[in-house]
């Protein structure tokens, strides 16, 4: 069964960093598109950043573009560095995965993964980001 779990939140200051990690189980991750979300009380969960499970075709929201980035260390675990913290970057944070739709067959090619909540069907729990002025 699939299972993602986050683990790196926590509490830092403005222009600090923070590495979110996201261990996949029960999924091939070649087979995703693998995604950060966040989300703050009353807003609606905001894509972060998003790349297919091979590794390629990372894409950011503006607000983040230089100050984090997404990638795998390995088959099981995706991460989010970030650097450049600012208050504004207090939110949960969730690791995401959905089926990557195919384009064509033959050859094989793949839609672009989307920064769109819907388009995932498994979640992390979340972990907590909180940023300090």
């Amino acid at each position: 069964q699939a299972q993602l779990v986050e683990s790196g939140g926590g509490s830092v200051q403005a222009g600090g960093s923070l590495v979110l990690s996201c261990t996949m189980t029960g999924i091939t991750a070649s087979d995703y598109c693998l995604a950060w979300f966040r989300q703050t009380p009353g807003k609606e969960r905001e894509g972060v950043a998003v790349m297919d499970g091979d590794g390629d075709g990372a894409t950011y929201v503006d607000s983040v573009k230089g100050r984090f980035t997404i990638s795998k260390n390995n088959a099981k675990t995706l991460l989010l560095q970030m650097v450049s913290l600012k208050p504004e970057d207090t939110a949960m944070y969730y690791c995401a995965a959905g089926r990557r739709e195919v384009r064509t067959l033959y050859p094989r090619r793949y839609r672009p993964c989307l920064p769109k909540s819907e388009k995932y069907t498994r979640w992390g729990q979340g972990t907590q980001v909180t940023v300090s002025s």
